[in-house]
C-alpha cells in the first residue's frame, strides 16, 4: 500500500472515529467576501474548533491510537502553542499525562491555556526546531511516546478529517488555500482531496518570513532557511530531518503562494471587518494568499481554511492598525 493510500485510509477511519469529541466546524459561503472578490468563497472555520485550532483533530487521533501502556506512561510533545493545547485537552479527556516542550518565544496566552488543561510545560531557550528535537530525544531517553506536531501519520490523519467535512458540504471546489508550517495540515487535507476530488487545486501558503517547507520544496530536499519573526507564529519553525510531510507535500501541493506581513495584516483586518472574526496570523496567511491571487479565481469556487484564532488582543490590535 502506498504512503498516500495508507494515509487516506487512516484519515477516513479517523473521520468516523473522532466524533463527537472533535467538532464538525462550518464551511460557510461568505456572502460579502464572495461579492467583493466575484467568486464563491467558502471559509472553513477551524478557529471554531475546540482549543481554537485544527490541532485538536490530530492530537485527538493520536491519543486515541496510543496503546494502554503508552497512555499510562503519558506523552511528550513540542509546540509553539496550538498543538500543545490540542494535546493537553485531548490528553485530559482521555486521562493521559502530557508534557509540552515549548520555545521561550511561545505566546504566554497559549502557555496559560496548555497549563489550564492540566499539561506540564517545559520551556526551552532555543528555537522551535531545536525544542522539537530536544523533546524527541528526551522522550526516547525516558521510554515515553513522543508526538510530533506534524511528523506523525496519526496526527496527519486527524488533520485530514477536515477534507472529509469540506466534501460533505461542497463537492465542486476549484481550490483550497491552506497555511503551511511543518506540513501536517496540508498533507492531511491534500491526501484526502487527491483521492476524492483530484480536480481541486491545493494551494500552499506561507509568510515570507518563515518558509521552511517552501524552500525545501523548491530545493527538492529538506533545507534550513533563515527564519524571521512573523505574525504567523503557528506556522513558524523548521522541519525535522526526514519528516514524512515533505514527500507528501511534494505529491499533493499544486501551487505555492508567499505573503508579506502587511498582506497578513490586511487579511486579518478583512476577516474582522466582513466576518467579525478575530483570527490568528496563520489563518491570515491563507486568507492573504487568496486575496493576493483573487483575480485568477473570479467566478470560481474556492475554500480558505481558517486554521486558528488563538491570539492576544494586543497582537491582533497591532496587526489591524
Amino acid at each position: 500500500m502506498s504512503q498516500l493510500l495508507k494515509l487516506f485510509t487512516a484519515s477516513q477511519e479517523a473521520h468516523n472515529a473522532l466524533r463527537p469529541q472533535v467538532r464538525k466546524t462550518p464551511l460557510d459561503r461568505s456572502h460579502m467576501l464572495s461579492t467583493l472578490y466575484e467568486c464563491d468563497l467558502f471559509l472553513k472555520s477551524e478557529h471554531l474548533q475546540h482549543t481554537g485550532s485544527f490541532k485538536f483533530r490530530g492530537a485527538s487521533n493520536k491519543i486515541r491510537l496510543l496503546t494502554p501502556e503508552q497512555k499510562a506512561q503519558g506523552v511528550i510533545t513540542a509546540s509553539s502553542g496550538n498543538h500543545g493545547q490540542g494535546m493537553a485537552l485531548a490528553g485530559a479527556m482521555a486521562g493521559v499525562p502530557v508534557t509540552v516542550f515549548v520555545p521561550a518565544t511561545a505566546s504566554p496566552l497559549k502557555l496559560d491555556a496548555i497549563r489550564s488543561y492540566g499539561a506540564t510545560v517545559n520551556m526551552i531557550e532555543k528555537d522551535a526546531l531545536s525544542v522539537e528535537l530536544e523533546a524527541a530525544e528526551t522522550a526516547a531517553r525516558e521510554g515515553i511516546a513522543f508526538v510530533s506536531p506534524y511528523n506523525d501519520e496519526d496526527v496527519i490523519a486527524g488533520q485530514g478529517t477536515i477534507a472529509f467535512e469540506i466534501l460533505e458540504t461542497e463537492q465542486n471546489l476549484d481550490a483550497i488555500f491552506v497555511a503551511v508550517g511543518g506540513g501536517g495540515l496540508i498533507s492531511g487535507i491534500g491526501t484526502v482531496m487527491k483521492h476524492l476530488s483530484p480536480e481541486t487545486r491545493i494551494i500552499a501558503c506561507w509568510p515570507e518570513a518563515s518558509v521552511a517547507m517552501y524552500a525545501s520544496l523548491q530545493a527538492g530536499e529538506i533545507v534550513e532557511p533563515q527564519e524571521h519573526d512573523t505574525l504567523s507564529d503557528g506556522t513558524a519553525g523548521g522541519l525535522e530531518p526526514g519528516t514524512m510531510t515533505f514527500p507528501i507535500c511534494q505529491a499533493v501541493v499544486d501551487d505555492c503562494v508567499l505573503v508579506s506581513e502587511e498582506e497578513i495584516k490586511a487579511a486579518m483586518k478583512t476577516l474582522a471587518r466582513y466576518e467579525r472574526w478575530m483570527v490568528e496570523g496563520a489563518a491570515g496567511v491563507a486568507m492573504a494568499a487568496f486575496m493576493q491571487q483573487a483575480e485568477q479565481w473570479r467566478s470560481k469556487r474556492v475554500a480558505v481554511v481558517l486554521c486558528g484564532k488563538n491570539i492576544t488582543l494586543e497582537k491582533f490590535t497591532g496587526a489591524v492598525k
